[in-house]
């Protein structure tokens, strides 16, 4: 990196123009790097002067922890801004693997480590910024469940792996400022946790709440299963938020080239997946055609049965015609006795024996035929029962055989629609891989082009 200091053999620019310029850009000259415990502190100047100014007194606590404070504020700013503008640029939801994103995370957890009091424990102090994110549940009910969620995540097992968890939710529910503003306004409970003068307790750490406001604006999700939040080191890279002017032109050109081939990508996934949804609707209705078929094949195997029992009802009918003739019979029979009691009293006494043993056994047949009328009149009745619940039977089955075969022909329907929309995505794929190697062949040009305008 070039000088940045004003050489004595160049003409001196304006108190304006630095400025402008030093307001736009941070560069590594502005911060004054000192050691506090196990801080980097990083002091920024004031304004820019050939002359250096009288350097104050680094004994005095109240100054380095202002110093500390004013450095993570702008830290915070530069972070903030760099992640929207990035984010808006990509277009796309971002995942944890997005570099600054990370950066965010770093940068925010400094912030909310600044001024912590150290809770001594048998293993020595420790500060751990898990504690202030704890009381936001009692302030903002909503953030309940995130506490929630971050206590049943199996692979955190120290304080600094769930406040980083718990910041990440609150990024993913778009509550972090809300949540930020609601604990900083207590200061009360921060008190417990915090020094007099750390930054949660003054007036940067409302700053840095309000800036967070912007960040409702990305689209963030985080698979937090398997990422190890525990041991990860937090260190803030400078190098994402310094500004070289000779590699502008190609940095913009690179952020043009990564957007097309970000969305190039996205297309691919976005055809791939629905792709893999069509053709796994389409067996998904194929197989339910197939079982509406065998429910059909086994309706009809019902209905040959009723056929054959409705034959054994007509046979029985047979039977009930038999009993009609029986009572023929016995009127016939009763008939006969009337005539042998005329005979008998008109005849002697030999044919009225004959008479009376004949009428005996006519008698005696009379009842075997009553007999076998009562239990032909109970298997008539019985048989016309169960005739009826046969014949009502017979009914509900058509009648579902009947919305079967209708909910089969709308399945026929619906897969010779899904097929023609198949055949449509196949000719869309075509068309968007055509797209992408048109955006390939751009992208090359675009790189060729660059490559002239850096030669």
């Amino acid at each position: 990196m070039s000088a940045l200091t004003p050489q004595s053999d160049m003409p001196t620019p304006t108190t304006d123009k630095i400025t402008q310029a030093a307001m736009e850009t941070i560069y590594l000259c502005k911060f004054r790097v000192s050691m506090d415990g196990e801080w980097l502190c990083l002091r920024e100047l004031d304004d820019i002067s050939l002359t250096p100014d009288p350097e104050p007194t680094h004994e005095d606590p109240n100054y380095l922890m202002a110093n500390e404070r004013m450095n993570l504020m702008n830290m915070a700013k530069l972070s903030i801004k760099g992640l929207i503008e990035s984010a808006l640029n990509l277009g796309r939801t971002l995942d944890s693997d997005y570099a600054p994103l990370q950066q965010f995370f770093v940068v925010m957890e400094h912030c909310l480590k600044h001024g912590l009091k150290a809770k001594k424990t048998f293993l020595g102090q420790n500060k751990s910024f898990w504690g202030p994110l704890e009381l936001v549940e009692k302030l903002v009910p909503e953030a309940a469940e995130i506490t929630a969620s971050v206590k049943d995540l199996p692979g955190l097992k120290t304080p600094v792996g769930r406040g980083r968890a718990w910041l990440r939710l609150a990024l993913m529910q778009k509550k972090l400022s809300e949540y930020m503003k609601a604990l900083i306004n207590r200061k009360d409970l921060l008190s417990e946790f915090y020094e007099p003068n750390a930054l949660m307790m003054e007036e940067e750490g409302a700053i840095i709440a309000g800036l967070l406001v912007g960040l409702n604006v990305i689209d963030a999700n985080f698979c937090m299963k398997g990422e190890d939040l525990d041991s990860q080191v937090g260190v803030i890279d400078f190098s994402m938020y310094l500004k070289d002017g000779n590699s502008t032109k190609g940095s913009e050109g690179d952020g043009q080239i990564t957007a097309i081939l970000d969305q190039k990508n996205y297309v691919e996934e976005l055809n791939r997946h629905l792709r893999q949804d069509i053709i796994y609707f389409f067996f998904v209705v194929c197989a339910t055609v197939n079982n509406l078929q065998a429910k059909v094949d086994a309706l009809e195997k019902s209905n040959t049965k009723l056929t054959e029992e409705v034959s054994v009802i007509e046979n029985h009918l047979v039977i009930i015609t038999l009993q009609e003739e029986m009572e023929r019979v016995k009127e016939e029979s009763s008939y006969i006795l009337e005539s042998n009691r005329k005979v008998d009293r008109t005849a002697d006494g030999h044919a009225l024996s004959e008479a009376r043993k004949q009428l005996k056994e006519e008698t005696q047949l009379r009842l075997d035929v009553e007999k076998e009328l009562e239990a032909q009149i109970g298997m008539r009745q019985e048989m016309e029962l169960a005739m009826k619940m046969l014949e009502k039977d017979v009914c509900e089955k058509q009648d579902a055989l009947v919305a079967l075969r209708q909910q089969l022909d709308d399945l026929r329907a619906l897969k010779h629609e899904l097929s023609f929309k198949l055949q449509s995505s196949d000719m869309g794929v075509k068309q968007k891989s055509e797209l992408n190697s048109r955006l390939e062949e751009k992208t090359n040009q675009m790189a060729a082009t660059i490559k002239q305008l850096e030669q």
